[in-house]
């Protein structure tokens, strides 16, 4: 059973693309988690209830729509949850392909289109959440926004080369949010700011990619979901601007 005890509280969270794998996974546990009074998801194509989400309480669940290209969209998310005091945020989304966009192997296939899509979501968009969701958010206590990171953000970790959108777009959110951690203090005083890689995770994001992967590195949304909560709990403000893998350990810049 997950626990987020550290918070002191019974909790608001916000998932914020709670349709997609890793997305869905979290509303289902948090569902769970006694210390959560209530989730709210947002997604762009809606929430279903697969099996591990029909054994929670449905009951705490509220679902809302956003479109993570459109600013506005995002500030009427925000305005929808105006009487609630956030504890948690979770910005669960992503894009590494479509059927448009594919990751480079080399800089010839590095365009400015897929380029500027790719960082849209992945860099500009949890930010803009950040900018109209925090005003919602708790100014005592512990309080947390996190944003999906990967661990091929980290420049000093590059060795491989290639995937140039993907590796700039975390790298980019990893330094916005370290930012973000700095500016916020001023006015949420323990809020912990962190991006969070949550290993290489069965879903659509990484299909096309796990040929590679040994069977024990590859782990279910549910599996991830747990260890992403569990890192979740143990965050304090001395972590704030950092970003931490699945099992806790921080990832170097």
């Amino acid at each position: 059973m997950i626990s987020l005890q550290s918070f002191g509280r019974d909790l608001n969270a916000v998932v914020i693309g709670g349709s997609g794998g890793i997305g869905s996974a979290l509303v289902a546990q948090l569902l769970m988690c006694p210390d959560v009074k209530c989730v709210t998801a947002f997604s762009r194509s809606g929430i279903s209830v697969d099996d591990e989400m029909s054994r929670a309480p449905l009951r705490k669940l509220e679902c809302h729509p956003i479109d993570l290209m459109s600013e506005s969209s995002i500030k009427d998310a925000s305005d929808g949850v105006s009487e609630m005091t956030i504890d948690l945020i979770i910005v669960a989304t992503g894009i590494l392909h479509s059927k448009d966009i594919r990751p480079e192997k080399s800089l010839n296939a590095l365009g400015a289109d897929s380029f500027s899509a790719v960082m849209q979501m992945n860099a500009l968009a949890p930010m803009l959440v950040a900018k109209h969701f925090l005003p919602r958010m708790r100014k005592s206590g512990k309080s947390v926004f996190v944003a999906l990171s990967a661990r091929v953000g980290s420049i000093s970790d590059n060795r491989l080369g290639g995937w140039y959108s993907y590796r700039a777009s975390k790298a980019a959110l990893n330094m916005l949010l370290k930012t973000l951690s700095v500016e916020s203090h001023r006015t949420h005083p323990q809020l912990i700011v962190a991006g969070l890689h949550p290993g290489t995770v069965d879903t659509a994001l990484s299909c096309p990619f796990q040929r590679n992967v040994e069977p024990t590195k590859l782990f279910s949304p549910s599996q991830s979901a747990g260890y992403l909560l569990d890192v979740i709990d143990g965050l304090d403000h001395s972590n704030s601007g950092g970003v931490f893998a699945w099992n806790g350990s921080q990832i170097e810049a």
